[in-house]
């Protein structure tokens, strides 16, 4: 088993070294799907989120064990950076890998607990109106992540928690394992916004203010054109799979 640990965060090593062996039966589980995320308090009040990540197919254990960083190495690492980048994510307390029989199997991802934060997800849809503060927050936040070489993979309505903190928004990455840290142009910055809204009242409102805030010169329609073209082709291929996967869906027997 290989634990890293926050340095931070020594003085929980012991606790840490036992998660797997309590995450099973202890815990409140917040989500529950591929992944299983649950949070635990420990004895001096803290809060501690956990992530336990789906145990991966044969071929991918192979490749995790030998070529490629772990999900949850990439969630600790990656958290690492943007923190230093000045910007917020879950502060990382450690990571743990689990082997069988020489391969990768499992491994856990430890942060401290967002509290008091909400998903942007449930103001994405519909009209921009009475949102225009907040999405206009989270357009600028947008760029300055951008400028700062910051590129979230998966910068889905999900992925991207806010709160109100002394009269301004303050925002939070989550589900960080898949991330570059790269210069970001103007085609990857639109594309980046794909997974956000079907609304495009709330796109074009987006692109406007992305486009004033980057730091270098963008044009707001090009923005505007960018992002609703991304956003339309991601749609059209999620429509397309979830068509594929009804298909080969097994149907159920009736009792």
């Amino acid at each position: 088993m290989k634990i890293v640990v926050n340095p931070e965060y020594e003085y929980l090593r012991e606790w840490i070294e036992r998660i797997p062996s309590f995450f099973e039966k202890d815990g409140r589980i917040i989500h529950k799907a591929r992944n299983i995320l649950k949070v635990f308090s420990v004895d001096n009040g803290l809060d501690i989120n956990i992530k336990r990540y789906k145990k991966p197919h044969f071929f991918n254990r192979i490749v995790y064990s030998f070529f490629r960083k772990s999900k949850a190495a990439r969630s600790y690492s990656n958290t690492l950076v943007i923190l230093e980048k000045g910007f917020e994510a879950a502060t990382a307390i450690a990571y743990i890998e689990i082997k069988e029989k020489g391969l990768f199997s499992d491994s856990y991802f430890v942060s401290i607990q967002c509290h008091h934060v909400e998903e942007i997800r449930g103001y994405c849809e519909g009209s921009i109106a009475g949102r225009e503060e907040l999405i206009g927050a989270f357009a600028k936040y947008s760029a300055m992540l951008h400028d700062s070489g910051i590129y979230h993979l998966d910068y889905s309505p999900g992925n991207i928690l806010f709160r109100m903190e002394n009269g301004s928004y303050r925002f939070y990455l989550v589900d960080v394992n898949r991330m570059k840290f790269m210069p970001v142009g103007i085609d990857a910055g639109c594309r980046s916004f794909a997974r956000l809204s079907r609304s495009d009242e709330i796109c074009r409102y987006i692109g406007c203010i992305y486009a004033r805030s980057r730091k270098i010169p963008f044009n707001e329609e090009k923005a505007i054109r960018l992002i609703i073209k991304y956003r339309n082709q991601f749609f059209r291929r999620k429509a397309r799979m979830n068509s594929v996967k009804r298909i080969f869906k097994p149907k159920r027997p009736i009792v």
